[in-house]
């Protein structure tokens, strides 16, 4: 991943005098007190980039490098200025990180990529900047609790896209398609094709980062101005490491619930006979109060 350059002071001055600012719910707020661990504020990273230009023979199927290595490249570059905001702010990591992708309608060829998320760190009071890269997370608040309640942590972001070009069928194999049901196999091998790129490149980041596993991988296809038979999928996960010492799972816990289902006229608890609807259930054994 790309080096973040420098903060610019308008994000010092917003990092450092606060107030803290943070997207979770209030469950996440409390789960992650739970971890020992609060919101140190908003993490912002975003890169405004050009995609260039590239040949195609219209009756292949081939992956466009130029257009991925852009794609990848700017996606690179607003996750590493969002984590140099959170690095800042001496977090231990990001979660909640979403990656949002739109063109201005002022430049041509322009994609503007902006990451997102809530920078966590030590309910303790604010501590120097992090001497180490902090860890990027899609996971939300409850299910980074979970996940470390299971005895696995965050490593970092791990994604991988592909650009590519989808073969025009022809004017012959369009006469043999028409009236007739038929899967397109060259368009289906495209998909399939562009996909396995994608995802082998979320792979390869995940290892980079030390990771054993991807989870909450997202999977996304689009078209950004291009050619209409040029599509990008694009791979996005956390890549997880197993604790070497995993904590105590918890014990089930048998909930009831205190009405009687939407439509059912059976008390609770009782032998099947039936009340009248609105009536208050008897529990086993008790007198119902007169009057």
């Amino acid at each position: 991943m790309p080096d973040a350059p420098p903060l610019g002071e308008d994000a010092r001055r917003r990092l450092a005098e606060g107030p803290v600012t943070s997207d979770l719910s209030v469950d996440e707020l409390g789960l992650l007190e739970v971890l020992g661990l609060r919101p140190l504020g908003l993490a912002l990273g975003s890169s405004i980039y050009h995609v260039g230009w590239q040949r195609a023979r219209i009756m292949e199927n081939m992956e466009l490098p130029v257009l991925s290595q852009a794609m990848h490249t700017a996606r690179s570059l607003a996750v590493s200025r969002m984590e140099a905001e959170a690095q800042a702010l001496g977090a231990a990591g990001v979660v909640g990180v979403r990656l949002n992708l739109q063109q201005p309608s002022w430049g041509a060829g322009l994609i503007e990529f902006m990451a997102v998320g809530t920078a966590i760190g030590p309910l303790e009071a604010r501590a120097a900047a992090n001497p180490g890269r902090p860890f990027a997370s899609t996971l939300s608040g409850q299910d980074f609790w979970k996940l470390r309640r299971y005895g696995y942590r965050p490593v970092g972001l791990a994604f991988g896209c592909c650009v590519y070009h989808v073969a025009h069928l022809g004017l012959t194999r369009w006469i043999q398609q028409v009236g007739r049901n038929a899967e397109m196999e060259a368009f289906t091998q495209a998909t399939y094709d562009a996909r396995e790129r994608a995802m082998a490149r979320m792979g390869e980041e995940a290892r980079a980062a030390g990771g054993q596993l991807v989870v909450g991988v997202a999977l996304d296809e689009g078209t950004w101005g291009w050619d209409a038979n040029v599509i990008e999928f694009a791979a996005m996960g956390t890549a997880v490491v197993r604790e070497a010492e995993r904590p105590a799972l918890p014990e089930p816990q048998l909930v009831l619930g205190m009405q009687a289902g939407p439509g059912s006229g059976t008390s609770l608890g009782g032998s099947g006979a039936t009340r009248a609807p609105g009536a208050a259930a008897v529990p086993p054994g008790a007198q119902p109060h007169p009057g």
